[in-house]
């Protein structure tokens, strides 16, 4: 009997262990996903809109384009194609078409000689980053195009802030610098970051000629 009295003892002895040991591994769990007593909350403000896996902006493989031959403005020697349907808006040289996330713009300028790498570089560079909101990634190349060579900056920037949503995407730029005869036309082409466009704005680039 005596031995019998012992071995419950011995057991219920265990499973008061075992429990004293499940409750204190559970709090000790707890304790470490919790936050840190004081921790500050990292602020975005600084940091460039987040660009998206899918983004929005992918121009459709079936758009269609069309003409476009400035009538006013100080300047009008030029041509090229822009998506058909896309809202255009005008203000003094420069011409835009928007339509969603994407857009076209296409200033005109009188110069006193053709832009180079190195005059994008040192003058139109300093300008967008005052102006360009989170400017960065900056790379200046001469390609070419059907008009001949010209030189082509590419950025990233935010976008403006969304008046309906307050969103604010991250977005590519290309800006190409064409130049005949003191004449300027700079063509800026921009949509969201990693938006599927090389295509379409490669036709809109080779598009543009002299006239």
């Amino acid at each position: 009997m005596a031995a019998r009295t012992r071995t419950y003892a011995v057991v219920g002895l265990t499973f008061v262990a075992a429990v004293t040991a499940g409750c204190s591994g559970s709090d000790s769990h707890a304790g470490s996903g919790s936050p840190a007593s004081g921790s500050a909350a990292v602020s975005g403000q600084n940091q460039p809109a987040p660009t998206e896996s899918n983004p929005p902006g992918d121009i459709p493989d079936n758009q269609v384009y069309v003409a476009y031959r400035p009538t006013g403005g100080s300047y009008t020697g030029f041509t090229l194609k822009v998506p058909e349907g896309w809202a255009r808006t005008s203000q003094g040289d420069s011409t835009a078409f928007t339509d969603k996330l994407n857009t076209v713009k296409i200033t005109a300028a009188s110069a006193s000689g053709a832009p180079t790498v190195s005059s994008v570089t040192n003058a139109v560079v300093p300008q967008l980053r005052s102006q360009v909101t989170k400017f960065s990634s900056p790379k200046v190349s001469e390609v070419t195009r059907h008009a001949g060579r010209v030189v082509l900056l590419t950025y990233q920037g935010d976008s403006a802030k969304d008046p309906v949503t307050g969103k604010v995407v991250r977005d590519a730029f290309e800006r190409y610098a064409f130049y005949r005869a003191g004449h300027e036309v700079d063509l800026t082409l921009s949509g969201p970051v990693k938006a599927d466009n090389v295509d379409p704005w490669r036709i809109v680039s080779d598009s543009f000629t002299w006239r």
